[in-house]
């Protein structure tokens, strides 16, 4: 075996090279441009993720379906749509993505030390008060990378790339992907220490009624693990609704009321008090990312890193 084939072969090179055989595709910018209009749904969004004109991106789309024989997308007004081929054609697209940038890391040296960027979708109340402040470890490890710690939207696809690792409040249950159990949690009912001692302390389940309560918009919540106020109380009804979990923690530290909150952010609060804390709700946090992004080391680690800073502050969730 010449060393050029070993090299080949240890680098995974072969599989790159078949694929692309079976695709006859001989562009690779032509295939990321796909890609981009598949995961983002929409000419113009796909343009600006790759920092192009939107008409270049009409006309390589075009190009690639001739080459192919075979139309990939639906163009309407409201967006694209991926045909049956082009549904065919994206999952073997993913497949060389991954393997390239497996193989860019590997030949590139970066096995040791990565480099790139890393997406991490998150709720705001884990996110914003657990992993922010604890992702520089990561970075302190990896200077090269780059991490962008971004809000958990309403809906998003890991396989069209809108985050490379998410974290929910559910198993995932659709999808290619690697999902792991970081954590269970629990939330309880607080209030600060000026409301308690304007209205007083509730004693039993009922007394809430008589209450300002803090709560949830509810269309608005991204996943039924998260309307948790039946769980409380059948009664449980506010006219104080906010989206944002870091929302309803801050007007509860005002005084406006007595809110449902994470244990582990708001046992960080002195002037926050326990109501009924008997009460508890429990939940546990997921991490998962698309099985395409397996041997993407950077992915990878950045995930693994993640469960052990968890695992190293598991008491704070207890």
């Amino acid at each position: 075996m010449t060393p050029l084939l070993r090299v080949i072969i240890q680098k995974q090179w072969w599989i790159i090279l078949i694929c692309c055989a079976k695709l006859c595709i001989m562009n690779w910018d032509d295939l990321k441009i796909f890609l981009a209009v598949a995961r983002k749904g929409q000419l113009l969004s796909a343009a600006k993720l790759l920092s192009v004109n939107h008409t270049t991106v009409a006309r390589r789309l075009t190009a690639l379906e001739d080459e192919l024989k075979t139309q990939l997308v639906v163009r309407r007004t409201t967006g694209c749509d991926l045909t049956a081929s082009g549904e065919e054609l994206l999952v073997r697209a993913e497949k060389i993505e991954a393997e390239l940038l497996l193989a860019q890391e590997q030949l590139g040296g970066k096995n040791i030390n990565l480099a790139g960027h890393v997406r991490i979708a998150a709720p705001d109340g884990f996110g914003v008060s657990f992993l922010a402040p604890r992702l520089n470890d990561i970075l302190l490890r990896y200077p090269d990378l780059v991490l962008q710690l971004v809000p958990m939207p309403r809906s998003f696809s890991l396989s069209q790339r809108e985050a490379d690792i998410a974290i929910t409040v559910e198993r995932p249950r659709h999808g290619r992907l690697i999902a792991r159990k970081l954590v269970d949690y629990r939330l309880g009912l607080y209030a600060h220490r000026n409301y308690i001692k304007e209205y007083g302390l509730p004693e039993r389940i009922e007394e809430l009624k008589a209450h300002h309560l803090i709560s949830y918009v509810e269309d608005l919540v991204a996943s039924q693990a998260l309307a948790y106020n039946d769980e409380i109380s059948r009664d449980f009804t506010s006219n104080f609704q906010i989206s944002s979990t870091l929302g309803q923690l801050e007007a509860a530290r005002s005084g406006a009321g007595i809110a449902v909150l994470h244990s582990y952010i708001a046992q960080n609060y002195n002037d926050l008090i326990p109501v009924l804390p008997d009460h508890k709700i429990e939940r546990a946090y997921w991490l998962s990312y698309h099985e395409s992004a397996r041997n993407i080391r950077r992915v990878s680690e950045v995930a693994s890193m993640i469960a052990v800073i968890v695992q190293k502050n598991r008491s704070l969730f207890e």
